[in-house]
């Protein structure tokens, strides 16, 4: 018993007699530390990194804003055209001559900025994803598509013109989608997806005046303009006045009273619903095939019989190995109890001896070791190191010897 940990036979073991190889706190702590220094410094890096970007705060379609998402590069064409553009966090301003202001977020504005935008009369207007409120105020008689019961959005990706609009027509394919909305009497619709358009424009007045419905901005966005006819038509929807006002929008600032606000599903094509439902009925179906019963547990022979020895030696490293001496020691001294128990007549109850019996036992049966010094060994505290271990695995087996030979 010096080389190796015994374990007792199957069928033997104590109750009582943990056998469980559960790491200590320290083992998990050397387990983890290495992932928890990587998470560590993941975190750091990313913290360094949202640091030094804290000086970018622009929102997506930003003029100022030069990530992929911005729209700087639309504007420095315009301007190299010839196009004076301005930056504005008023609509309501109205510049000297003819223009086009682009309104962003025009659901952000209250119900009296939709009125004076409407009564500046801009000879183009340019309304990227309005809601009910602002087509209301702002382009009378369109409507979004979910109103006729239609789809209200989609996916943004390459569609052909399909429409009269000159800027439509010059620039053929685009990348388009987003909020769809009906064109009504009046109204241009292009790029048609379902019963829905994500371009839309109407003429106001006389027709001097016009109002483009945008269903998204992503064509306009610097990472977008050199795919398809994206710039062809940004340039023409944005460059038919010799002056562009771009409105800011205040993001901070409540949603006015009524106006609609866009939910996670509008984003969703209508495609997208219909496969989330097939996705949940095999969900189901396969939660049903793989949770019928089985059948009874049925015993099968081992392909490979392992002897004891190999067995316990295995065991060993593994304790070895998890630095579980205490677990070793319990399992050292349980295999020993068992084996003394019947030798020295000691009744089991509930598959383990009565320790003050069994330590009275083997007092009487060796003079020479009080009941003291035999329980200390037999139920004592575990060894704080491998020597230790070994001591007492040699400890006990000299004991069981001399039980069996006094």
């Amino acid at each position: 018993m010096t080389g190796t940990v015994p374990t007792p036979p199957p069928g033997t073991e104590a109750p009582g007699t943990p056998t469980s190889l559960t790491p200590s706190t320290r083992g998990l702590w050397r387990r983890a530390r290495w992932y928890l220094a990587v998470l560590a410094a993941l975190l750091i890096g990313a913290a360094a990194v949202s640091a030094l970007d804290q000086d970018r705060r622009y929102p997506p379609l930003d003029p100022r804003s030069y990530d992929r998402d911005g729209a700087h590069a639309v504007v420095a064409l315009l301007e190299r055209q010839g196009i004076k553009a301005e930056l504005s966090t008023d609509p309501t301003t109205t510049p000297a001559g003819p223009d086009t202001l682009v309104l962003p977020e025009p659901d952000l504005l209250d119900p009296a900025q939709l009125r004076a935008v409407a009564a500046a009369r801009h000879r183009r207007l340019v309304l990227v994803a309005p809601g009910p409120a602002a087509l209301t105020a702002l382009a009378p008689g369109i409507r979004l598509s979910d109103d006729t019961g239609g789809p209200a959005y989609a996916s943004v990706r390459s569609t052909p013109a399909d429409c009269s609009l000159t800027e439509a027509v010059r620039a053929g394919s685009a990348q388009q989608g987003g909020m769809l909305y009906t064109s009504g009497s009046r109204g241009e619709g292009c790029y048609a997806r379902g019963h829905g358009y994500p371009l839309v424009g109407l003429p106001v007045g006389d027709g001097d005046h016009d109002v483009i419905v945008l269903g998204s901005g992503t064509f306009l966005h610097n990472g977008e303009l050199t795919k398809d006819g994206d710039a062809s038509l940004a340039l023409g929807l944005l460059g038919s006045q010799p002056r562009l006002t771009w409105h800011l929008p205040d993001y901070s600032a409540p949603l006015p009273e009524g106006a609609r606000t866009k939910t996670f599903g509008d984003y969703l094509p209508s495609g997208w619903h219909w496969a989330g439902y097939q996705l949940a009925v095999a969900a189901v179906l396969a939660a049903l095939w793989r949770g019928r019963r089985l059948g009874p547990v049925v015993s099968e022979n081992l392909p490979v019989v392992v002897r004891a020895a190999e067995t316990t030696t295995g065991r060993a490293r593994l304790y070895r190995r998890a630095r579980a001496r205490g677990r070793a020691a319990e399992a050292l001294r349980g295999a020993t109890a068992h084996r003394l128990a019947p030798a020295l007549g000691v009744p089991l109850r509930a598959g383990a001896p009565d320790s003050d019996a069994l330590c009275v036992a083997v007092a009487d049966r060796l003079p020479a070791r009080p009941a003291g010094d035999v329980r200390a060994l037999l139920y004592g505290p575990p060894p704080t190191d491998d020597a230790a271990l070994l001591r007492l695995a040699d400890d006990l087996d000299a004991l069981e010897r001399q039980v069996r030979n006094p």
